[in-house]
């Protein structure tokens, strides 16, 4: 393809390859930022370590102060927590859940926006779109879950307690108000960013999740309370 000045004088070409070389360079940058992190000035191969650190510690820094309310939140629950350390045992499956739906929907939404598909306008679609899908996939989550304390307790592979009844339908309805909490987070902090004037890449899957991973603790705990309330809390 010619380019041309306004008195139609050539002043270069554009190749099939020039295009494909700049649709590799978007590419590449975005998904680097999904991993969150800065994308590279050049190849990895060609990128010094000290460069690579410096492009990786701001944003694991900005993860790392975010996941210390992880443990702020832990501490605040900490006389839940020994009055049923059972509760315990399933931190890591309920603040991973709603992370990962949380990246799912990110990565669907920021892709989805890269190629066009989407612009600020859809929000309110993408909104009720992801509130569907949030839903079944946190239900399909809490049956697992609840199926799982069943079959253990049943078995005789663990023992839950007097209250494991109530401590599987805590789990599961964590899960589902989790996942879903999780997939609108991720949906929704893409237009966010666009509407304010960022790449919408930046909100990566590190970001999305380390966001769930604070509010899921405190669903989880909310929920723990009002079910187990006169129980074991």
């Amino acid at each position: 393809m010619p380019i041309v000045t306004e008195n139609d004088v050539l002043v270069g070409i554009v190749t099939f390859d020039d295009i494909l070389d700049r649709m590799k360079m978007r590419d590449t940058e975005d998904i680097q930022k999904f991993g969150g992190m800065e994308e590279l000035d050049v190849s990895y191969t060609k990128t010094p370590i000290a460069e690579l650190i410096k492009k990786r510690a701001g944003w694991l820094v900005i993860l790392f102060i975010g996941e210390m309310f992880t443990a702020s939140a832990m501490s605040y629950y900490d006389q839940e927590i020994e009055k049923a350390v059972v509760l315990a045992l399933f931190v890591p499956l309920i603040i991973s859940s709603g992370g990962n739906s949380g990246s799912q929907a990110a990565s669907l939404i920021i892709r989805a926006m890269a190629l066009g598909e989407l612009k600020l306008k859809d929000w309110w679609y993408v909104m009720k779109k992801e509130f569907a899908s949030g839903l079944i996939l946190g239900a399909i989550l809490g049956f697992v879950g609840f199926i799982r304390i069943l079959i253990w307790q049943k078995t005789g592979i663990y023992s839950y307690g007097e209250y494991w009844l109530y401590v599987a339908l805590t789990v599961a309805l964590s899960l589902i108000v989790i996942v879903l909490w999780g997939t609108l987070s991720g949906s929704l902090v893409p237009f966010i960013l666009r509407k304010i004037g960022f790449d919408p890449a930046t909100a990566s899957s590190p970001f999305v999740a380390t966001l769930v991973d604070v509010s899921g603790l405190i669903i989880y705990f909310t929920i723990a309370a009002i079910l187990l309330s006169g129980k074991l809390l």
